[in-house]
């Protein structure tokens, strides 16, 4: 291990790669962890080609060398990222920086790492660049996670002409996953939230029109946007997420009650979460028990209650073993449970349950699940069936008009039936699959679904889709942060929890990817 000479420098690992390794320190296949010129470096080996890139992942800085080599790819550990081993391109979510490439010379029988290659991180060096001739106008009605993904894949593809983003929040587009996690929890400033730096888009000629879109027009190719001249498109990317179900109990419009979606709502539960003595959380799904678990690390003498009518936190998803290990996380941490109850009453200073019982209760935060924003789908006409359906390329009922994210319901090849789900990643690459589909790609959406739940100093990764496994299997011990937990539907592993196991997270999502027809 080499060091920085200055007091305070990070450590460097591994070789001096500016020096060279000897060609057979890796085999075909291999990574080694080495630094060059004070920044660490990831030198892979593929065939007889060998490759350097930036050794950290561009999304939340997970370590590539602890990652996984899929052909001329390196994947990153933490949640999954896949970059390019020949030019450093973020080629899956949730990363959408390039990492840097450096130039690799053979002297002899030597490799060495000689200069670093820097570049733009929308330049047009999307391996697969599709230009159709045809095409001078996109519009994208969402600037989520799937809204500017796809915005900013149209760029990376090379396509020049009009990208138009139409979105009502403008605070668009955030790091929507920090805003029940560390920003919530007071360990991550706001300016980690946005993610872009401000003039980022006005740079690559992307269009945000701050409006809400009332009205598409199929036939005329429009869409209508409140308080606006009607934008026309020739492509229409449909990525309007989905928003908090709301209670409709008595009390639930009381000032101190909080759902949260937007930036602004995290801002305003952190506002109300300085003031307040007793919070309830209202609904055990993954955005109530992190905003739970943020709640109590920003201020350990709030106190926290959980309520919820299941008998068991998100043991329908995660199974019995990590539900019971979730519940007893939280309740180590103080957060009180209140299990097989819902609230059927909010007053100024009170929750009320259903078995009569009375919480006291300055802030209400309300997390009992999401549902799709269809409206503008459903009126212009599109096919909805517990979604937008889709077919394997993003493409909805309507020819040229795509939809990506919590509204897509797809032909997921890893699951019996087609499926909908409300995932952060899975948004991204969708929005990066239907820009590539919009101009002429015919790329089949097959990744894996991915998503990561986060809990004081636990984070759960779960990769696959498993509705109703045939049964479930438990390896390693969850209270000793090391487990994997397996659905199992049809013999075949449908879906897998981990904790602390990233190598087997990575492992399962790309044997589930070799088993796609399209891989055989």
């Amino acid at each position: 291990m080499a060091s920085g000479s200055g007091e305070g420098e990070k450590k460097l690992e591994g070789p001096d790669l500016t020096t060279g390794v000897t060609a057979d320190t890796l085999a075909d296949g291999d990574k080694l962890l080495g630094h060059a010129k004070g920044e660490q470096v990831l030198l892979a080996r593929v065939g007889d080609d060998f490759f350097a890139i930036g050794a950290t992942c561009t999304h939340y800085g997970g370590p590539l060398a602890e990652g996984a080599l899929v052909g001329d790819t390196v994947r990153c550990p933490w949640h999954h990222a896949c970059f390019s081993l020949r030019n450093g391109e973020a080629l899956r979510a949730p990363a959408l920086n390039p990492v840097a490439c450096w130039r690799v010379e053979r002297r002899a029988d030597r490799i060495a790492v000689v200069e670093k290659v820097e570049r733009d991180p929308l330049s047009p060096s999307y391996p697969d660049q599709y230009r159709d001739a045809a095409l001078s106008k996109v519009v994208i009605v969402g600037g989520g996670a799937a809204g500017s993904a796809a915005a900013e894949m149209l760029r990376r593809c090379g396509f020049r002409g009009d990208v138009t983003v139409v979105d009502d929040d403008d605070g668009a587009p955030y790091d929507r996953p920090n805003l029940s996690k560390d920003y919530l929890a007071g360990n991550a400033p706001e300016e980690w939230i946005p993610i872009r730096p401000p003039g980022f888009y006005d740079q690559y000629r992307v269009v945000f029109v701050r409006g809400r879109a009332t009205r598409i027009d199929p036939r005329l190719r429009v869409v209508h946007v409140e308080g606006r001249q009607p934008i026309p498109y020739e492509a229409l990317i449909l990525a309007t997420g989905a928003e908090p179900v709301r209670l409709t109990i008595p009390g639930a419009d009381q000032p101190q009650v909080h759902y949260l979606r937007t930036l602004r709502d995290s801002r305003s539960i952190i506002d109300a979460a300085g003031r307040a003595t007793n919070a309830v959380v209202i609904g055990a799904s993954f955005i109530g028990l992190e905003v739970a678990a943020s709640l109590r690390t920003r201020n350990s003498k709030l106190s926290v209650h959980v309520l919820a009518p299941e008998a068991l936190p998100l043991e329908r998803v995660m199974g019995r073993d990590l539900g019971q290990f979730i519940k007893s996380l939280h309740e180590e941490h103080g957060v009180v449970f209140h299990l097989q109850q819902t609230a059927t009453r909010i007053d100024r200073d009170a929750v009320t349950l259903s078995n009569g019982e009375r919480l006291a209760a300055d802030l209400v935060v309300v997390g009992v699940g999401v549902r799709p924003r269809l409206q503008l789908a459903e009126d212009a006409g599109l096919r909805i069936e517990n979604g937008v359906v889709v077919d394997e390329y993003l493409q909805t009922s309507v020819p040229g008009i795509y939809a990506a994210g919590d509204i897509a319901r797809w032909p997921d090849p890893h699951s019996p039936k087609p499926i909908r789900v409300e995932h952060w990643v899975v948004a991204q690459r969708q929005g990066q699959t239907a820009a590539r589909n919009v101009l002429g790609a015919r790329e089949h959406f097959d990744q894996v679904p991915f998503f990561w739940s986060a809990h004081y100093d636990v984070s759960i990764n779960y990769v696959g889709h498993a509705e109703k496994p045939d049964r479930v299997e438990v390896d390693g011990d969850a209270e000793k942060r090391d487990v994997a937990v397996r659905f199992i539907s049809r013999e075949n592993t449908a879906a897998l929890a981990t904790i602390f196991r990233d190598a087997e997270s990575l492992e399962q999502e790309i044997e589930m990817e070799r088993a796609t027809p399209d891989n055989q």
